[in-house]
This record gives C-alpha cells, structure tokens and sequence, in this order.
C-alpha cells in the first residue's frame, strides 16, 4: 500500500483539494512471468503485435511476443539487432510503414547531446544510419508524427524544428517556435495540429499548424504546468472527449480544449492537483510517463520533489476526465525510483507495461472497459485471406482516439496507429498481422474511413478465423472470414518472387518465407533489385538451354516463364 491508501479507501483528488471518498475500484499490478534479463527503458509496440524494448542508456533491443492467447504477461523475449550507437533519452515513434525511428539521445557513446539518427526495419531486423537534420545536437529531443506520416522534431538549443519525410529519408525545415523545445511534451490532436507547453516561457503554450507550417499561440495555463527551476514537465494526453490532459511538473494539472479554428488558441481550465506528501509539500510529476487506459481515465504518476530536484519515489493515480478526479491506485513493487526512470506502454489488451530501467517489468490491468463508440468499426474487408499475402482493410477510427502513451522529451512511444488480429476459430489461437501503410497516422478520426494494409504471416493457421482491428487497447467488433494457406504452383511461387518487382511490392525471402521489402525499407530495393537481375539472368540461361535440348516429349506441351521487365525509377531508394 502506498502513502495515500488507507483502510477505509482511497483519497480523492478534486479540484478543491483533497477528500476522503468511498472506495474506488482500481487496477492491478503484476510482473511478467518471464521477466528480461537487461535494464528495460523505452519500449514500442510495433505493428506486429510485438514489444521493442531497448535495454536502458544501451545500443541493445529486445522483443516480447505474446503467447498464442494473446498473453503477454507469459511472452516470451528474443533479442533485436543492434544500434550503432547507444542512446540514452531520444526521440523514438513507430513509423506509417511499420519501422521505428530513433533520434538523439541525451547521453550516447557517440557523444553527449549525440546528433545520430537510426530506423530500425523489424521485417529484416536491421538497423540504417541515415542523416540528420543537420543540428550539431539532438540530445533528448521531442518529436511527434504528424498525421500525415512525416515527423516532426524539436532542437533543444533554438526555436528550430525540422520535419522528416520517412518516404524519402529527408529533411526539410519546420516552422520556427516560440522558444526551444527542450523538456516539452508534444501531443498530436484531431484537427492535425500538435500542442505544447512551453517549458523556457511560463505559463504559456503554442501550436504547430502543418497547412501554414508555422507555430502559433494556445494561451497560457491558469495554473503553471512546467517547473520553472528546471524546466520540466509531465504527459500530455488526449482524451475520449476531445480535451488534452496535462500533467505538470510542479505538480499540477490542466485540461486544454482546442477552438474549432486551429489557429486560434484555444481555452485552458484548472485540473486537480496531486496531494501532497509529506505535509506541506505537493507531489510532482518533473519527466513522468503516462497512459490513456481503454476506460478513459488516465495512468500517471508523480512523486514527492524538493523545490528543486526529480521525484521519488514513483506514486501512481488515475485521472477520472468526468469527475475531474485524481485517485491514487496501488503501486508496483519497483515504484521505489525516481519518476523520470519510468517508461509506460499501452498493450493491445489494454494492459498497461512499467518498466524503470531494471530487470522488472510491471503489468497494470485496469478496470472499466470503453464506450462502444470508441470502439474501431471495420467497414470493408476481405472475407477469404492466404497466409503470405497483403490485403488492405478498411474503418473507422482505426488509429484510436489518441496518441494513448505520453511522456515528453525524452521518450515518446504512441500507439495511434492500427493492429489487425486474427482469431482461430478452432484452436482460439491469435496472431498478429503486421500493418503498414495507414492512410493516415492522425487521432480520433470520428466518421471518416480510413484504411490499413495487413500481411497475413505465415504463422496463420487456416481456416475460419475472427479479423479484429485494435487501435489502443481498444478492439473492434471482430468479422468472421476464412484464412487459407499458401500453396501456389511451382510458375505462381516464381511470379511472385520475379514478377512482383514491376507490379507489386518486391519480395525478399526470409527464414519465415517471402516479405515484401518496399513497403518497409526502400534503401534495401536496390540490393533486392540486383538479386533479382541475377535471378532473371539466371532464368534466360535456362530458356536458352531448354531450347538447345529442345521438346523432351513428343507432343507435350511446354510452359515457359514469362519474365516481367523492370520498371527503372518506380522504386527510389
């Protein structure tokens, strides 16, 4: 039991300060049956279903695969490729394509406030140096992918932000801020605008508009959200009801409800604050985590802090948005650490991962479930599907109704983006179809159809299955269709493999069998283009040879391969 639990219940916390109500219902803490054997930090839910975790400050990454119920409390862990280089408190988001972009770090083996960048391509397991945006530093930037695909990236030493295009692995210039970006937390809203309070200009806030590509004012908070002394702040997360929750790390709390012109501020309102502990001095949240659970209310956390310096040890509260209300729920048992060593992520049952830096990883499963209307809602779909192919789907609300994992600037690890999971009907076995491609990467989409595309893997068992979208935590209501195995003919195998270059995404084969390459990393068609010239080569020599031997049997009929041309320029690097 933490400091604010007592035998009676639990303390609320409301706007007018601190009572003493019935008991309220909270979640559950309970560790991973198999836990890691590194330090785990930042981790990413990919769109496979899988969890990257990195083993903290390290170049080292690991991934937990749930079991085939589904459970991640029982996974299992593998380890990753590694970086090139270590980081510790960078930017990091789950690309539109399904890799993993990687920036900065705070602390690095290639230099304090490293300017490195890396995406990691989780098909092929494999790391890519690419440029930066030409900044002597990134360090512990703040990032966020806009709705668009492209992402956004702050400096922490000027106002300068930069934009990279994950298409063409470049870079362009961002509309300038009103002050640097250090130690703020960004959060993407529904009209495609990011919000942020400004940590070097109390008490005010800012907007990036992406149509004009420039900044401009959200107000100011009523109450100071950024600690002055050093310039920290907590989440800032999107809620159900259209309002952004933010934390702060002085202590207190705000709700910002956005105007129906994006240009224009907005307006603020006072949140609770967290109690405090000891008497006399509030609890902060100076660099903490935070969730958006499947309920609505929100998982954060804070801590008791001196007038200057980080919180410990970690409390952990839920935010009710109806009643305004923060109430403490239990902690796990590795809660006895600062707050900023605290990564949360949200789960595709809704669970809610903790890790802090050490070989223990906590898993909350909270209580409530979401209104039916926040639900995903598949409105087109295949019914039959084959294990190795690509089939795009198509709904509402597939991306979620926020960003649902929020830190700040030293990690963030959304999840708005689409899961697609199949269900055996026979066995209940579940498997997860890596997607990629969204047709969009904004929030709380409402009304408007929008689309994924998914691969069935190879893993699929055949026959009549349950397709159900997930879209933080939150699954759809799942549709019945039919998986079927691969089995093609010996000419279709090689039309596949060959022909797929100039009408389809082109294949690679993996340990798994064939993977399309271009949806997932473009730098690799070239070397993916050269394999299949000597393939195609290889194929003449054969038909050049079958001809000089001529008909094998009288009168059988002979089927040649017709090999498809390239197309040059249709795929860049």
């Amino acid at each position: 039991m933490n400091a604010l639990d007592t035998a009676a219940g639990r303390y609320i916390i409301g706007t007018r300060g601190v009572h003493q109500g019935g008991f309220v219902m909270a979640g559950t803490w309970q560790p991973l049956a198999n836990q890691p054997s590194f330090g785990a930090s930042t981790m990413l839910l990919l769109t496979d279903g899988t969890v990257m975790c990195q083993q903290a400050g390290g170049r080292n990454w690991w991934k937990l695969t749930p079991t085939a119920s589904g459970d991640y409390v029982s996974g299992t862990w593998t380890q990753l490729a590694s970086m090139a280089h270590s980081r510790l408190y960078f930017a990091s988001a789950v690309l539109n394509d399904g890799r993993v972009f990687v920036a900065g770090g705070e602390y690095s083996d290639g230099g304090s406030e490293f300017n490195g960048v890396e995406i990691y391509d989780p098909y092929l397991d494999s790391w890519t140096t690419i440029p930066g945006p030409g900044w002597s530093s990134i360090g512990d930037a703040v990032s966020c992918v806009l709705a668009d695909g492209r992402v956004l990236l702050g400096s922490i030493d000027d106002t300068q932000t930069a934009i990279f295009d994950p298409e063409t692995e470049t870079w362009a210039a961002g509309g300038p801020k009103n002050d640097a970006s250090a130690e703020e937390t960004w959060t993407l809203l529904p009209d495609g605008t990011v919000l942020t309070i400004e940590c070097s200009n109390i008490p005010n806030a800012e907007k990036y508009l992406v149509g004009s590509n420039s900044w401009v004012s959200a107000g100011a908070t009523p109450v100071p959200i950024a600690e002055a002394s050093m310039s920290e702040i907590g989440p800032a997360l999107l809620l159900p009801d259209g309002r952004v929750f933010c934390v702060g790390g002085t202590g207190h709390t705000a709700l910002y409800t956005r105007p129906v012109n994006p240009a224009q501020p907005g307006t603020w309102s006072a949140g609770p604050n967290f109690p405090d502990n000891p008497p006399g001095q509030i609890m902060k949240a100076n660099d903490a985590p935070g969730c958006l659970l499947p309920s609505g209310n929100v998982l954060c956390a804070a801590g008791p802090a001196p007038a200057s310096g980080f919180a410990t040890p970690t409390f952990f509260f839920e935010y009710n948005p109806a009643a305004n209300s923060l109430t403490s729920v239990p902690s796990p048992p590795t809660s006895n650490t600062v707050v900023y060593a605290g990564r949360m992520l949200l789960l595709p049952t809704g669970q809610v991962l903790f890790a802090q830096g050490s070989t223990d990883i906590e898993v909350y499963t909270p209580t409530g479930g979401p209104k039916a209307r926040w639900r995903p809602k598949i409105t087109a779909h295949p019914h039959k599907v084959h294990a190795g192919q690509t089939y795009t789907l198509h709904g509402r609300r597939l991306n979620g109704l926020s960003q649902a994992v929020s830190y700040g600037d030293d990690a963030q690890m959304a999840t708005n983006y689409p899961l697609v999971r199949l269900i055996n009907k026979t066995s209940g076995r579940i498997v997860y179809c890596p997607t990629f491609d969204h047709s969009t990467m904004a929030v709380a989409t409402g009304n408007q159809v929008v689309s994924t595309n998914f691969m069935v893997p190879w893993s699929a068992e055949p026959g009549p299955s349950d397709l159900c979208v997930v879209a933080n935590g939150i699954s759809s209501v799942c549709v019945r269709i039919r998986v079927k195995s691969f089995e093609p003919r010996h000419y279709e195998a090689w039309e596949l493999l060959i022909g797929s270059l100039a009408d389809g995404p082109l294949w690679v084969l993996t340990p798994d069998g064939p993977r399309p390459v271009d949806p997932y990393n473009g730098r690799l068609a070239e070397r993916a283009r050269s394999a299949f010239e000597e393939i195609r080569k290889g194929i003449r020599e054969l038909q050049s040879l079958g001809g000089e031997i001529g008909t094998l049997r009288a009168g059988a009929k002979t089927k040649t391969l017709t090999v498809r041309p390239s197309r040059e320029g249709k795929r860049g690097k």
